[in-house]
């Protein structure tokens, strides 16, 4: 089977990327084929590339999360949610190359779509939502409790609302100026990000409660300060988006190749589609690119102000 797909042919960043003919392979046991209908942009995926530095990798294909429809099943093989067969819609995550219009790949990372999603939802899905919830359990949220989340309008930030929603949990949410409204309608209560003295602003709306823990999915130093001026408790301090300095300041940093994070972020996805099935998780879709539009996408993904997630449609 033929197909095309973006790989990167060094790691410079977007100018290496390059949208090349490829062979799909017959899939093998415990394998399917995906004609893709829409992959998730995300800001891993270049990071991916910008990490990486053997020339042997070379190309890379790009591209971590997909929906789209079987095509071909492998001998004796099941999905992750079960039988499957020609035709079925899904969705997958953690795979590599979802920049593609088809693509083979371990079924035990293919779950059945629900009919309820389209197909930019169904590929946005799983990355955001399982972030959001491996940050919860890395800050040990519980219920009834006041909790701070930075970047709350965001892919990672809207899928903590709807999580922290359905937990009792009250989340204060910092966001844009322009974003205020977003955070609100999921549950949160919001904070401009810009305002003087964010944590004065912030223990101002927790009042009379003290937050018990903070989510950062931005990474500013603003958030930061805040973050660890309101939560004594560093262990409870997690961030997506500054490592440095959470190895300087002794708080938390989440990555997904992280073991106990990927153990948990595989664990949660059954759960977040039954949610995503029910309406109870939205997946917000900022805006949609053609395949063939990838730099731009990832352009805009990686400037920090998509406003939600970012689809790229293949068929």
């Amino acid at each position: 089977m033929r197909a095309r797909r973006w790989v990167a042919t060094g790691f410079g960043g977007l100018d290496d990327f390059e949208f090349v003919d490829a062979v799909v392979p017959d899939p093998g046991p415990g394998e399917v084929t995906i004609e893709v209908r829409a992959a998730g942009v995300n800001p891993a995926d270049l990071k991916h590339v910008r990490r990486e530095s053997d020339p042997d990798k070379l190309p890379l294909p790009v591209g971590y999360e997909v929906s789209g429809v079987i095509t071909a099943v492998g001998p004796d093989t099941r999905i992750g949610s079960g039988d499957v067969a020609i035709g079925d819609e899904v969705l997958a995550f953690r795979v590599r190359g979802g920049y593609a219009t088809a693509l083979t790949v371990s079924a035990d990372t293919v779950f059945a779509k629900p009919p309820t999603l389209g197909f930019a939802e169904a590929a946005c899905l799983l990355l955001a939502g399982s972030t959001a919830a491996d940050m919860m359990r890395a800050a040990r949220t519980d219920r009834d409790e006041t909790i701070v989340l930075h970047g709350a309008s965001g892919a990672v930030g809207v899928a903590v609302l709807q999580l922290a929603r359905l937990r009792g949990i009250r989340v204060i949410g910092t966001a844009s100026p322009d974003n205020l409204e977003k955070v609100r309608a999921f549950g949160g209560l919001p904070v401009p990000y810009d305002a003087p003295d964010l944590a004065a602003r912030i223990r101002a709306v927790a009042d009379p409660f003290l937050p018990a823990a903070a989510l950062d999915a931005v990474g500013t130093d603003d958030a930061v300060s805040a973050s660890l001026e309101l939560v004594a408790d560093r262990t409870r301090i997690v961030t997506v988006a500054a490592a440095g300095r959470a190895a300087s300041d002794g708080f938390v940093a989440l990555g997904g190749g992280q073991p106990e994070s990927a153990q948990f972020r595989d664990s949660v996805r059954p759960l977040l589609i039954r949610l995503a099935s029910t309406g109870d998780l939205q997946v917000p879709i900022a805006r949609t690119f053609p395949l063939a539009e990838v730099v731009e996408a990832l352009r805009l993904v990686s400037g920090g102000h998509a406003g939600g997630k970012v689809a790229l449609l293949a068929g």
